[in-house]
């Protein structure tokens, strides 16, 4: 799967541009995708930019015995995954991610946006109790302002969490800014990032409200 990095401006910021990504995202723009087909495009797509985030998980060679021989062959090195969700649209791409890693804990954070001020406020943190032993994987569909994403990377740091990775689908480039800003030790893996935000934090032109066409509410 082929990558850009967008080192000139954020370093550490990944562009997944696999064909498979894009030809999904743009399913995902058309005003007339289904809640049905909307829902799965979103699972699929959080297995494939979940590939890419993990791609360098450390692995340890252990002894296997095939129908034919014994043979020292790799796999997962430590505790598996924590894959934490930013409900309530995060829950779509986190049942993809959990596709790579079925045996992954899942952690969840309630956030909403306040309408005036546009800032998160928090209701919800469950979070397995071994995060410091685990990569986390932050998981929400749009990274807009910002804001959502990084109050919720900063609770799981003060949980204990030392490796983490956040993705989305689309990202705007005032979310990205910030985020880096705010982290710049947490590698962001985006399936594209858009032109703006509106003066409403919708990424533009984006793909409206993901969690109300996930969810099929208004």
């Amino acid at each position: 799967m082929t990558m850009t990095s967008l080192v000139d401006k954020h370093p550490g910021v990944y562009m997944v541009n696999h064909p498979f990504v894009q030809h999904k995202l743009t399913s995902l723009r058309d005003k007339n995708t289904s809640t049905r087909e909307f829902r799965m495009l979103v699972q699929e797509l959080g297995v494939l930019i979940g590939y890419e985030a993990t791609r360098d998980l450390e692995t340890e060679l252990v002894e296997v015995e095939t129908p034919l021989e014994k043979t020292m062959s790799p796999t997962l090195k430590g505790k598996k995954l924590c894959i934490v969700t930013i409900m309530r649209a995060g829950n779509g791409m986190t049942e993809g991610v959990l596709q790579l890693s079925p045996s992954a804990r899942v952690g969840h954070i309630g956030l909403y946006r306040d309408p005036q001020t546009k800032m998160p406020i928090e209701y919800y943190v469950k979070m397995p109790p071994d995060l410091d032993q685990r990569t986390v994987i932050c998981v929400d569909p749009m990274l807009a302002t910002g804001h959502s994403a990084t109050a919720a990377v900063h609770k799981i740091k003060d949980l204990g969490a030392q490796d983490i990775r956040f993705i989305c689908l689309f990202a705007a480039p005032e979310g990205v800014s910030l985020f880096r800003e705010e982290h710049p030790d947490v590698s962001v893996y985006a399936g594209v990032i858009d032109s703006h935000l509106d003066d409403h934090a919708y990424i533009r032109p984006g793909v409206g409200d993901a969690g109300d066409r996930i969810y099929g509410t208004k």
